[in-house]
């Protein structure tokens, strides 16, 4: 049996998490340096479940391993990062 992921889908700029029919997303734009985040959707099956924490976790791990600006357009992980301070440097250059 397999165990949901989260998955990145580079070419459509989007991070999703899958579990049968059901997807989760988080998508997001590339400006240069920049990653701007726009957008999660979590459906009602998986809320609660911490998906969406999944989601913002595995692409603030991507963004600072590539180096990149975060700019969050989305509530989510706006929330995320004040709750993890860890990842609060990815936003320091925000412009």
């Amino acid at each position: 049996m397999n165990t949901p992921s989260v998955q990145h889908y580079p070419d459509e700029q989007r991070y999703e998490f899958r579990d049968g029919e059901a997807r989760a997303t988080l998508t997001y734009q590339r400006d240069g340096d920049r990653i701007i985040y726009d957008h999660t959707f979590v459906p009602v099956e998986f809320r609660g479940q911490g998906v969406a924490a999944k989601l913002v976790a595995a692409a603030l791990a991507e963004a600072r391993k590539e180096n990149l600006i975060v700019v969050s357009q989305c509530s989510y992980v706006e929330t995320y990062i004040a709750r993890h301070r860890e990842h609060q440097d990815l936003l320091s250059a925000r412009l």
